[in-house]
């Protein structure tokens, strides 16, 4: 493979937060309000009584303490619960595309190019915001960029897939330069009235410039290694068979569900057992490794991965950047998010970017700062 580089990230993320402390007093306060409404059918069996969220053990789950989302106020309303969107429709530009425009012009200011320089768009979403017409293609028009545009979709890895088929694409000769998008608008499916769930995720944006160039702030693509193993413990059904299908569903049932549990004790062997592989076929010691930018999903599942490749729950924190404590979980755009905050590597030291999650779906790269 030529030489191939990602040459800037840019993120983008909404200006309100939400502290841990107050989506708890508005889930607490949505179960004061239930249990009271359906007293009887609790009495009898009928429902079950919901329990309290509390700060302490959303940190201790998850790591998370804030997250920044497009629209707090209805949110944490127990009348609302869920932020206020519109469609999408011709005669507005796509939320992702809004968010993918300001994320991408910051990669492309970071690797000190225009979107004359670029040759195609690859968006990659856990979540389309629509079936078609691609909003990559929009946000190319958008960006006058010549060339081609694609939409994909790969769950929490739909940010290092895109990457691995810009690199693809790069080396095949058919694009110089590709921006790499990906919107995780992720707010609006969370189900705010389910106490495992309710303080997940955060909404944001990562774009990534990946170039057959390099530039004084570039890092090369040394390897790059997937896999996908197929699981239905991280599961979203919503699709265009809703308005169609003659068995019945509610909206809740279609949209994000995850046995927790079962993700933890699977992926975190999988994914440090890939990477220790991806390691020793680059005849690379963990050591060699400065910085593990890895898919913000759990600061405990990133830790455990970290100790497991590393053969020790001895480590400096810096090693394994969690703006999961900032952000929530980004769904796939949180590697990257990691990267771009904390890529402060000398010349020729490596770094290892990863993602997993639903599918199973993982892809790690390697990285070596120029």
């Amino acid at each position: 493979m030529s030489e191939i580089y990602i040459a800037g990230t840019g993120i983008w993320y909404p200006d309100e937060s939400i502290s841990n402390d107050e989506i708890v007093e508005s889930f607490n306060s949505y179960v004061d309000t239930f249990n009271a409404a359906n007293k009887d059918a609790i009495s009898n069996d009928q429902t079950l009584k919901l329990e309290y969220s509390s700060t302490e053990f959303i940190e201790k789950a998850s790591g998370i303490k804030t997250r920044y989302v497009i629209d707090k106020k209805n949110i944490l309303d127990i009348n609302k619960m869920m932020p206020s969107v519109v469609h999408e429709d011709e005669s507005k530009m796509s939320i992702h595309a809004e968010v993918g425009i300001k994320a991408g012009l910051k990669a492309l200011e970071n690797a000190d190019m225009s979107t004359s320089d670029i040759d195609a768009v690859i968006l990659g979403t856990s979540h389309a915001a629509r079936n078609y017409p691609s909003v990559a293609i929009e946000i190319q028009n958008e960006l006058q960029i010549n060339g081609y545009a694609y939409d994909m979709l790969v769950g929490c890895s739909s940010t290092t897939f895109a990457i691995n088929n810009a690199i693809s694409d790069i080396s095949s000769g058919i694009a110089d330069n590709i921006l790499v998008i990906n919107p995780e608008i992720s707010t609006p499916f969370v189900n705010y009235t389910k106490r495992d769930i309710h303080f997940i995720f955060g909404d944001g944006c990562v774009a990534t410039v990946v170039s057959k160039n390099k530039n004084s702030k570039s890092f090369k693509i040394i390897d790059r290694k997937l896999i996908t193993k197929f699981s239905n413990n991280i599961r979203s059904d919503w699709s265009y068979l809703a308005r169609a299908a003659s068995d019945e569903k509610s909206y809740d049932d279609l949209l994000f569900y995850q046995n927790g549990n079962s993700v933890f004790k699977e992926v975190c062997p999988m994914v440090a057992e890939f990477i220790t592989n991806q390691l020793k076929e680059n005849d690379l010691s963990h050591k060699e490794i400065k910085k593990f930018w890895l898919h913000q999903a759990n600061a405990r599942m990133v830790n455990l991965i970290v100790s497991k490749i590393i053969g020790s729950n001895d480590f400096d924190t810096s090693l394994a950047p969690l703006p999961i404590e900032k952000f929530g979980n980004l769904a796939s755009a949180g590697s990257m998010f990691a990267f771009n905050l904390h890529n402060d590597l000398d010349p020729g030291e490596k770094g290892l970017i990863c993602s997993f999650g639903a599918g199973y779906s993982v892809c790690s790269i390697i990285v070596e700062k120029t």
